[in-house]
């Protein structure tokens, strides 16, 4: 035989081979799922049918890349995660060609001044520049797409002296000073994974003028990486300021109240995402997870859903104000509105008790970062826009606005919401699933069950090696950056010198009936309607 001839033999042999095998594979298929009794579909299709299943499976990605247009993804859209990535990526935020929003919807609107400010007439700190690095574009091709990364200098984009916000200026012997309105929210580590926890501490750092929370999950060595201003947050489970049997531990809380880059404690009554309390599963409760709570590893974590030793307003100032005569520094409580009479209880308790938290975190129910049940997820807590402008205007009520900041968080990921929170009442700004995009998530939707693909959600050393520390801590300075600098331009449009600035009187609402609305109205139409209606009035 020749070379030819042994070639096609070897070749038909091959084929033969495959040919046997997928046949074989098929028919094992086939007798394996018709005398199956699980699935209804398998057992009367059972070749058609796993073709169901597999496009069912896939069916998120085709949704997200094929399907849905730039604005239609939940729980963000192809536009608001493509802007998270291109400021952390490039320091850029530019579009051509017009606005894809469909300005026929209802929605809020800042409200432009007919002689907006100019760049030098804006009240900022530049200096010193920030050293970053971004990514630049050689060859834009579809198959041949090249780009490089570089060293940049870019400006801070911080408040002035003059504007920095001051948490428990008159109640704490060392207050909380912050030089930028947007910081990290709360995400624990076990949630997220070290790789991404130091990346997140060292890219804020970088950035200066923010901070990171925490999460319920404790503080780890992770979250001390960056130079950067941390909120400790304690949840219900009291995880890195407990005893072994669960009990609070004034001895661990004053050990962690000592560290300096600790600035501010947050009481964590509820979150958007699971208003029932904390949940990690057992294969992320990895030995050093345990130890920073205090629990044991690899075992399911399950928080309670609320604190054990109080039930009611007083005894939860009572226990603030422990906190800030043993820590010394400011305390907050993280809440979720419920309705109008819940909101207005809880602060006219504080006001006729004579006590308030140096900081009340207002957590809208679309959050989305902790694990939870269905139901719970779509059903418990109003949106933050409808619980914002409640809490903002009962504190004003009973006069205690002044005594304390409003930090907001719930789906802010974009300097144009993040101003409309301010509008609404809120002094600063929280973002979890921002910090988690500029970080490298991809939006799987599986940051509950450890198979994080890129290395966010996950306590897998496999899958965290995708996640580069070096490389993602520049891409969250540059995000941060890049909201701040998105402020001062929605600041400068409206006329007002610094986003400190930013009120009611700069919002406009369109309903959906065309209507416009101004911020005031639209505030007092929120108080005006029933509990039951208002999350029905903004998606």
């Amino acid at each position: 035989m020749n070379f030819t001839e042994i070639f096609a033999v070897v070749m038909f042999t091959i084929f033969a081979v495959v040919v046997f095998v997928f046949v074989a594979l098929i028919l094992w298929l086939y007798i394996k799922d018709v005398n199956q009794k699980e699935h209804s579909v398998l057992r009367n299709y059972p070749i058609l049918g796993k073709f169901r299943y597999l496009i069912e499976f896939i069916g998120p990605e085709l949704r997200q890349y094929l399907f849905e247009n730039n604005r239609e993804g939940k729980p963000f859209s192809r536009h608001q995660y493509k802007n998270v990535v291109l400021a952390g990526k490039y320091n850029e935020r530019v579009l051509g060609f017009g606005s894809e929003r469909d300005f026929e919807e209802p929605g809020f609107y800042i409200r432009n001044a007919m002689f907006p400010l100019l760049y030098d007439e804006m009240r900022m700190d530049q200096g010193p520049k920030v050293e970053t690095k971004v990514y630049k574009i050689d060859r834009e091709g579809l198959f041949n797409r090249k780009e490089h990364r570089e060293k940049a200098f870019i400006d801070p984009e911080l408040l002035a002296d003059e504007d920095i916000v001051i948490i428990g200026e008159k109640t704490c012997k060392k207050p909380f000073k912050v030089k930028g309105l947007v910081g990290q929210s709360a995400m624990s580590y076990g949630a997220l994974g070290k790789h991404a926890i130091t990346a997140l501490s060292k890219g804020l750092g970088i950035a200066g003028g923010t901070w990171m929370n925490t999460g319920e999950g404790g503080l780890s060595k992770h979250h001390l990486a960056g130079n950067v201003d941390i909120i400790m947050q304690i949840g219900p489970g009291l995880f890195g300021v407990r005893t072994e049997a669960g009990d609070f531990s004034w001895e661990q809380f004053k050990r962690k109240s000592d560290i300096e880059q600790i600035k501010a404690f947050e009481l964590k009554l509820a979150q958007g995402a699971k208003t029932r309390g904390g949940h990690i599963l057992g294969e992320k409760v990895t030995p050093e997870i345990a130890e920073i709570r205090n629990v044991t590893p690899w075992k399911t974590v399950d928080s309670p859903n609320r604190f054990r030793d109080f039930n009611n307003t007083e005894s939860l100032m009572n226990f603030v104000e422990q906190l800030r005569d043993v820590g010394g520094k400011p305390v907050g409580v993280k809440i979720v509105a419920g309705s109008k009479a819940e909101v207005e209880k809880f602060v006219r308790e504080m006001a006729e008790v004579g006590k308030t938290p140096d900081f009340i975190t207002v957590d809208g129910g679309e959050g989305g970062t902790g694990a939870t049940f269905q139901e719970l997820s779509d059903a418990a807590g109003l949106p933050l826009f409808s619980a914002l402008p409640l809490l903002d205007e009962m504190l004003k009520k009973y006069g205690i606005r002044d005594k304390l900041k409003i930090f907001a968080s719930g789906k802010l990921v974009t300097p144009d919401k993040i101003a409309y929170a301010l509008c609404l009442g809120a002094d600063l700004v929280n973002t979890a699933r921002g910090m988690m995009i500029s970080v490298g998530c991809i939006m799987a939707q599986v940051c509950h069950n450890n198979t994080c693909p890129v290395g966010v959600a996950t306590t897998d050393p496999k899958r965290e090696k995708a996640l580069v520390i070096e490389e993602k801590m520049y891409r969250v300075a540059n995000y941060v950056i890049s909201l701040r600098e998105g402020l001062f331009n929605l600041a400068a449009a409206a006329g007002v010198a610094s986003p400190v600035e930013l009120s009611e009187e700069h919002l406009m609402y369109r309903t959906p009936s065309g209507q416009l609305l101004t911020g005031e109205e639209f505030k007092k139409s929120m108080l005006a309607l029933p509990p039951e209606l208002i999350d029905k009035k903004i998606d």
